[in-house]
């Protein structure tokens, strides 16, 4: 079975760790020379054009019913708006700082669940949250004093990112999940084009199409390429390994972008900000950790007889 090749499944996760910075930095590159639709619309029709093959070659099911229908339009909106949010704080934010502050969305998560969800929380959980968001203010202070308002866009991304997190929730067990990232690509590239369509008569620049030359074409294609094969990455790692052995994992992001941050752009994390991203790694991986510990516990806790309703009678 899948869940018996747990090496693989943290391999797998691994790769997600280092492709999706990546691809943040390319993002980056790329945010000054392209503006923001014409991007968003490479990034979900590359993900469109290389999946809905794959969804045709291998007969996988991607009729859904209306319900899911709704949400996955919710979905796609909440996934455009959070994309578009992550690019655009690119332009201004160290790469590291960026998706460190997004990595406020665990909490966020946690938080929801208890609220909308009426999930069960514990004080520790709470307390470890308000660290969390202690963390991800230190990283934003430095870059909120230098640049302004574009250093809360992560925090834009981390809150769209739980509300996609919970829509998803509610049909990631109704379709497969290539097919949901076609038709997830499809839809956001049919809702992106009509702003290029009106771009050239309305005065948005971040509608606009501009001609690339060889080197931001590549740039643009890869981008596309490595989100979707991070993202089944992603998906794929869970097949293979529960999310319990996988989540402590995700935070290995935050290390990844520095690195990558540095070598490309010479970027690294000031004082303060540095100590922020190292509390709020240590708040997440505490609620991971915690999470984990209470689903062991709830597992051998044993369960009262259900009455049987005959001898009831």
């Amino acid at each position: 079975m899948a869940q018996d090749r747990p090496l693989l499944g943290i391999l797998l996760m691994l790769g997600f760790c280092v492709l999706a910075p990546l691809g943040d930095a390319v993002a980056k590159i790329l945010g000054q020379l392209v503006p923001l639709c014409q991007l968003l619309l490479v990034r979900f029709g590359i993900q469109a054009l290389l999946l809905i093959p794959v969804v045709a070659a291998t007969n996988r099911p991607w009729r859904m019913r209306r319900r899911t229908f709704n949400l996955m339009i919710i979905r796609t909106v909440l996934h455009i708006i959070g994309i578009g949010a992550m690019f655009t704080a690119l332009r201004f934010l160290p790469l590291a700082d960026a998706v460190a502050i997004a990595f406020v969305m665990p909490f966020l998560m946690l938080l929801l669940g208890k609220f909308v969800l009426d999930e069960e929380v514990g004080l520790r959980r709470i307390l470890a949250c308000v660290v969390g968001f202690v963390g991800t203010l230190m990283v934003i202070q430095p870059s909120f004093a230098e640049v302004g308002l574009p250093a809360l866009l992560p925090l834009v991304v981390a809150v769209v990112f739980s509300l996609f997190m919970l829509v998803t929730r509610q049909i990631a067990k109704e379709t497969d999940p290539i097919s949901l990232q076609a038709v997830s690509g499809t839809m956001a590239s049919l809702m992106i084009l009509p702003f290029l369509l009106i771009g050239p008569h309305i005065n948005m620049p971040e509608t606009a199409i501009v001609w690339t030359d060889t080197s931001t074409t590549a740039m643009l294609l890869f981008i596309g390429a490595l989100g979707t094969l991070a993202h089944l990455l992603m998906t794929w790692s869970l097949r293979y390994a529960p999310s319990a052995t996988l989540a402590p994992m995700q935070y290995l992001e935050i290390p990844f972008a520095t690195l990558i941050g540095w070598i490309i752009f010479s970027d690294l994390p000031n004082g303060l900000a540095a100590i922020g991203i190292c509390v709020t790694m240590a708040a997440g991986l505490y609620i991971v950790f915690r999470e984990r510990a209470m689903s062991r516990i709830a597992s051998a806790t044993p369960q009262p007889p259900v009455p049987d309703s005959h001898a009831a009678g």
